[in-house]
């Protein structure tokens, strides 16, 4: 015997949250039902991946709606739907620590589709909420469209008050995010510059360690160390997702003292919000130093810590060489690198390529200190204590 799903005036009602709500929402449970290549380029911190679609399918639906029609496109997804659906409910419950009577599923999925998609659009309501249940478990798509409404829709109907949609959906979540950004005034910057192979990165993290929250970590968002090797051994993320980062952190608090290390307008292919770059400009600069075999050692783990950073390495630096004058007869950077050349290579790079860019660039900067990192936690405990004891 079925039992009657929930409904207002013969519809199953959904209820759903506003972004900004979710986002201040500590223990929500974030459930994006996006292909995987759409989860990729971006998704909401902490989301978990759960597509209704894979790729091949969400390519296939797509085609039959531009092509066919939308309903033929929902016969097709309908189908797809139902073989899935209890691994879907079962992953979402799984990740949820809900309940779930998975045998009734399909039968459900039956019942809401049956009538095509006019039908399914009409058997759903969504109801903005402001309030949302306790641990809820949010549910989203592109744009709020019939995806997660219909998936929401099937949780609703088995009585599970915890699970509402995302309005808007992630669509909604990139307004929040620019809206975040645009508004955000970053406080007082501390800003470490330094030639390439100080170890910026390692006494920011330092820092970070000494002082939470005090420090953001751009190059981590970015997935890139800011130069043309940079993205050796990362992996480079979209500006969507660093914009998604770096909102998030600091969405979790971004006060003064704020510490991060100088950068040029883009980190890779990255461009820095203007108002951050802005208080970058007008930060408090910091100077890191270390000897040269310092600078050794800290390049060689950034670009040579394994084989498949060695190969991309030697990818890329036909890139760099084009760059620079060769000295006549001087093998190429390649060469110095496939025959284990590597001190005279990064000495190469050093003083022929990183070295004059950083200066270039960094003309006429005044220093209010100056700190060597050969030891970086070193160099971050003296950092923390000069901040503390600097005049407001």
């Amino acid at each position: 015997m079925k039992t009657a799903l929930p409904s207002r005036a013969g519809a199953i009602t959904v209820r759903s949250v506003a972004a900004a709500t979710v986002l201040g929402c500590g223990d929500a449970v974030v459930v994006d039902l996006r292909s995987p290549s759409e989860f990729a380029l971006d998704h909401i911190p902490g989301a978990h991946n759960l597509p209704l679609f894979d790729d091949v399918e969400r390519a296939l639906v797509g085609t039959l709606y531009r092509r066919a029609s939308p309903e033929a496109a929902f016969d097709e997804g309908r189908g797809i739907a139902r073989r899935k659906i209890a691994a879907l409910a079962g992953g979402i419950a799984g990740v949820a620590g809900l309940d779930l009577d998975l045998p009734v599923l399909e039968e459900r999925v039956d019942e809401m589709t049956r009538r095509g998609i006019g039908g399914l659009a009409r058997a759903v309501e969504c109801e903005l909420t402001g309030e949302p249940p306790p641990g809820p478990v949010v549910l989203h798509c592109w744009r709020g469209g019939l995806r997660s409404r219909s998936v929401a829709a099937l949780f609703a109907g088995l009585g599970l008050e915890r699970v509402v949609q995302l309005q808007g959906g992630y669509k909604a979540y990139r307004a929040e995010v620019a809206r975040e950004l645009d508004a955000w005034r970053p406080p007082r910057i501390h800003v470490l510059y330094g030639l390439t192979g100080v170890g910026k990165t390692l006494v920011l993290r330092e820092i970070e360690r000494a002082r939470p929250g005090w420090t953001i970590d751009l190059e981590a968002l970015a997935g890139h160390r800011s130069s043309l090797l940079g993205g050796v051994g990362l992996e480079p993320r979209t500006q969507k997702a660093f914009e998604s980062g770096l909102a998030a952190r600091i969405r979790a608090g971004a006060s003064a003292p704020l510490v991060v290390e100088g950068e040029s307008r883009k980190v890779g292919d990255i461009i820095l919000p203007p108002a951050l770059w802005r208080a970058m400009g007008a930060g408090v600069a910091l100077e890191i130093t270390a000897p040269p075999e310092r600078r050794f050692e800290v390049l060689c783990r950034d670009y040579l810590a394994d084989e498949s950073s060695r190969l991309e390495l030697l990818a890329r630096l036909p890139s760099v060489e084009a760059r620079m004058r060769r000295a006549e007869g001087a093998p190429s950077l390649a060469r110095l690198l496939e025959e284990g050349r590597v001190e005279e290579l990064v000495g190469i790079l050093l003083e022929r390529y990183y070295d004059p860019l950083y200066r270039h660039g960094g003309s006429g900067r005044r220093y209010a200190a100056c700190f060597d990192a050969s030891r970086p936690e070193l160099a971050a405990r003296r950092i923390v204590e000069w901040i503390e004891s600097a005049p407001a």
